[in-house]
């Protein structure tokens, strides 16, 4: 009888594990160009999908133009991320009326991709750059999410302003999950999606290419707003604190939320939403 009971609950357990592997998968994995233009049924204001190009690499972009004569928001998503991070910015009709959006996969983390992270910033950085050359800089605002942040904070170039997502911008406070060593292993490296994978590669690489930049962050030339939860485990409310400590106050401002997650850009859509209307001014 205990065998027996033993049997079931490992084919049950077998099957639990199964299905929750394969919904994390699905759920995590990049959509397809139709399912990013589903998510967009129900807006006023529908975005155009494009692919385009950088150097030997394509991605996906999406744009949400209302009028030139508008402010743009440019996002750029973190790790893991994509374009659709933002979706819930790009549907509001009070900021439909108000700014232009773009936001884009970027390179491995694109539907199907082909291609690897680069994990470098410089790269990153050189991608955005070329992907707001249309735009007139004095009219353009970057944002960036995570990692994304010091994508944008990378630039010298002379924008709007920069506002700052829970950056991952100091090396010295990166933390490393204990979950990395399911893709360092190469005996559990199967188990591991293959976006997580690309995910991984850049996380691991993260903290050596920070150390290229962060003592130069204060050579940016723009206005900066970070907006920064106290209960940030995954990029340490430090991040921004240790930028604070390079800019002048003129130049950046700090905004705590407190103890909100580095899942702000979703659990506390509301208040970001306002700090962005209040900064396209």
């Amino acid at each position: 009888m205990l065998k027996k009971i033993l049997k079931i609950t490992g084919v049950l357990f077998l099957f639990l594990f199964i299905g929750a592997y394969w919904a994390f998968v699905s759920f995590t994995s990049p959509n397809s160009d139709e399912k990013v233009l589903q998510d967009f049924t129900a807006s006023r204001i529908k975005p155009i999908l494009s692919i385009e190009k950088f150097k030997n690499f394509e991605y996906r972009k999406l744009t949400l133009q209302k009028d030139t004569v508008l402010p743009t928001l440019v996002f750029v998503h973190g790790t893991i991320g994509s374009c659709l991070d933002f979706s819930s910015y790009m549907k509001d009709s009070l900021l439909q009326t108000k700014v232009n959006m773009i936001s884009y996969d970027r390179v491995g983390y694109n539907f199907e991709d082909k291609n690897n992270v680069q994990e470098n910033i410089a790269f990153e950085r050189d991608l955005l750059e070329d992907l707001v050359s249309n735009l007139k800089p004095e009219k353009t605002i970057l944002v960036g999410y995570s990692y994304g942040g010091p994508i944008t904070l990378a630039t010298k170039k002379r924008f709007k302003k920069i506002i700052l997502l829970a950056p991952a911008v100091y090396s010295k406070v990166e933390p490393m999950p204990w979950a990395l060593n399911l893709y360092n292993w190469k005996l559990t490296r199967w188990l591991v999606p293959s976006i997580w994978q690309q995910a991984s590669k850049e996380k691991l690489s993260h903290k050596a290419d920070l150390e290229n930049f962060e003592s130069d962050w204060k050579s940016n030339p723009n206005k900066i707003v970070s907006i920064h939860g106290t209960g940030d485990w995954i990029v340490p409310y430090s991040n921004s604190e240790f930028l604070e400590k390079q800019f002048p106050a003129q130049q950046f401002e700090l905004i705590t939320i407190k103890d909100a997650s580095h899942a702000l850009v979703w659990t506390n859509f509301e208040f970001i939403k306002e700090q962005l209307l209040t900064h396209i001014d």
